[in-house]
């Protein structure tokens, strides 16, 4: 495989020695251990030729494993942050007429987007091919931290903004507290612990609110920073080990 086409700092290792079938599929980029196990559960894993559906199968990295008949290989594994705008999707690939997000890097490695961002909102996105880093970062367990600075419709009152931190009841629950803070008539910063599926918008909606826009800033440790929007920068060794120390582990 030819070396990534942009410079950044150096990568983590693959995995060492002998390890799980899972973890080697998703320390190989082709999916979450979990999708992995899913995988190798339909049989569409072979290790030396013979197909396996035992997801904790120790191999190692001078194993054959191959899935759909492809060779599965170790790569790099690296994570990268994007300033995504508006109307980009955070698919790995879309089909329709909108841009995918990982059309905004510029690597060979087989990434995927680390939770989402709607269509319609813009900033922090983490891309990798670590399957189990990005797990650990969007498992409720975990709570790594995301902050969002938020535009709504009409300034919030102090009652508004302690119903949205002390949780407010959605169709899926009442949501666990959150950090807010006022930064402007109009603008708040929200920090979650969660991630459910439009859950600022939703949370704004149940104050009688609306969002105008929505910008991610903080994923984790990892901040938006100055990085220009449509832009994505790689993250050094540092950065990843904060984040998997955020994610309840050192990696």
């Amino acid at each position: 495989m030819e070396p990534p086409r942009c410079c950044s700092s150096g990568t983590s290792p693959g995995p060492p020695g002998v390890v799980r079938l899972a973890k080697f599929l998703a320390h190989g980029g082709i999916a979450s251990r979990r999708k992995a196990e899913l995988i190798i559960g339909k049989g569409r894993v072979t290790v030396g030729g013979e197909v396996v559906t035992d997801p904790a199968r120790d191999v190692g990295a001078g194993d054959d494993v191959r899935v759909d008949g492809s060779p599965v290989g170790a790569e790099p594994r690296e994570v990268w942050a994007v300033n995504k705008p508006a109307g980009v999707v955070s698919t790995a690939r879309e089909p329709g007429k909108r841009p995918a997000v990982v059309s905004l890097v510029d690597s060979v490695a087989r990434l995927y987007p680390v939770g989402r961002l709607d269509a319609d909102s813009t900033g922090l996105l983490l891309l990798t091919n670590d399957g189990e880093l990005a797990n650990r970062l969007t498992h409720p367990r975990y709570e790594v931290e995301k902050a969002y600075r938020v535009e709504l419709r009409r300034p919030p009152s102090d009652a508004d903004l302690r119903r949205l931190a002390s949780g407010v009841e959605l169709e899926d629950g009442i949501t666990a507290p959150a950090e807010v803070s006022r930064f402007g008539e109009r603008e708040i910063e929200v920090v979650l612990r969660e991630g459910r599926n439009r859950q600022v918008r939703r949370m704004a909606e149940a104050v009688g609110n609306e969002v105008v826009a929505l910008r991610r800033v903080r994923f984790g440790p990892v901040e938006l920073g100055s990085l220009p929007q449509g832009q994505a920068r790689r993250l050094g060794d540092g950065d990843i080990a904060r984040l998997w120390e955020d994610a309840g582990t050192d990696g």
